[in-house]
Formats: structure tokens, sequence, C-alpha cells
């Protein structure tokens, strides 16, 4: 039973530039290839002309649809998407059928959330994952809710500065628990708020890329 706003890795080709957008095409193809591509989903054009024509509506069924391959991406990795210990976390990129230059940056790391940091540091390193969240807080802060660059790369500017070091890789723990703890108050100072719901978080990637 196909699904109407969301195509897996797995059924399409480079013959569906159209449907899928380039890039999801490419994986798609990689993946009929038998290439190593890590399991994933497309959201399609049809999905995006539907929010438009429908004045900025996403279509009811799509959430369901993503709920329901993204799950299945889970069950292909051994990870859950939410889980707080060891959360599968994904990317969310942007693709047209060619590229072109404005077109969204990614975000990577997307399904982090102050939860998971702390049960998912004592299995993948603290460090790590501190700053896996921080640039998830930048990029999605950015590219989804808008949120101007220059906050987040002040803050390690300055971490820098006065940790009297050159690069990011040289914080201590505590100072990337403070640069998170100061990218998390970038939101609220531009009246938003971080989501720490993976599933909302994921919504609002993808209708960033609608718009």
């Amino acid at each position: 039973d196909m699904a109407l706003w969301v195509r897996r890795f797995t059924e399409g080709s480079a013959a569906d530039r159209d449907l899928l957008g380039g890039k999801g095409a490419n994986l798609a193809e990689m993946t009929r290839l038998g290439l190593p591509v890590p399991p994933g989903f497309t959201v399609t054009t049809e999905a995006c002309r539907s929010y438009l024509e429908h004045g900025s509506e996403a279509p009811d069924t799509l959430w369901d649809e993503v709920r329901c391959a993204l799950t299945a991406v889970g069950e292909a990795t051994g990870r859950q998407f939410g889980d707080v210990n060891e959360p599968l976390l994904v990317s969310v990129r942007s693709g047209a059928k060619f590229s072109m230059p404005g077109m969204m940056d990614t975000i990577l790391n997307l399904g982090l959330t102050q939860e998971s940091v702390e049960g998912f540091g004592k299995v993948a390193g603290e460090r790590f994952v501190l700053d896996a969240f921080r640039r998830l807080l930048h990029m999605f802060g950015h590219v989804a809710l808008g949120i101007p660059d220059e906050p987040f790369e002040e803050i390690m500017t300055h971490a820098r500065a006065s940790a009297g070091v050159q690069h990011d890789h040289e914080l201590s723990i505590d100072q990337m628990r403070d640069v998170v703890e100061q990218a998390l108050a970038v939101y609220p100072a531009h009246g938003l708020e971080f989501p720490n719901d993976p599933w909302e978080q994921l919504r609002l990637a993808i209708l960033a890329v609608f718009r």
C-alpha cells in the first residue's frame, strides 16, 4: 500500500526526480544499486505542492506517513526516534528537481532533546553529544525558525576567547554545557522556544522546507 506523501529510499529510482527532487532520486537510485545508504525517506514534491495550494496547510495524513516511515528507519537501525538513551537522530535536507542557490541548509542531529542529551551522553560520550546538541540548536533555530546565525556564532567566539583556546573541540565539557545553556537561551530572546519533542522538531523542519 503506497504512501501518498512519503517515499522510502527503497521505493524509487533516478527516474523520479519530479516526485523526489534531485537528492531524493539519487538516494533512491543508490539504494536500488545496493550502495551503502543509511535508511531514510523523502517527503515528496506532491506534499509540498498540496501545502502551498491549501494555504500553508500540510495534508492531514502527511504526519502519520512520516511517523510510519521513521518508525521503519528506526527498526532498520535498531534505534528509536525520541528514545532518551540511544535516540535515532536524523538529518533534514531540502531538495528540488535541480539544485539551486539559496536552498535551505541541512539540519543535522534532529531528534536530540535536553532529556536525551543526558542519557545519550552516558552512551556516546558527553562531549560528543553536547557538541551535537549545540549544532542542532544553531541549525534548527536558524533554518527552521529563522533566528539569525550571529547570536549562536557569538556564543562560540566568546566561549573560545574566555577559555583561551582557538578551536571548538578544545572547550571542556563544562564549557560546552555553558554553550548549550546559552544557545537554548537564544530562543526565548527571539520570542521562541526550542521544541524538546523530537516529533515537533521534525514537523517544524519539514514545514520550513515547504516554505
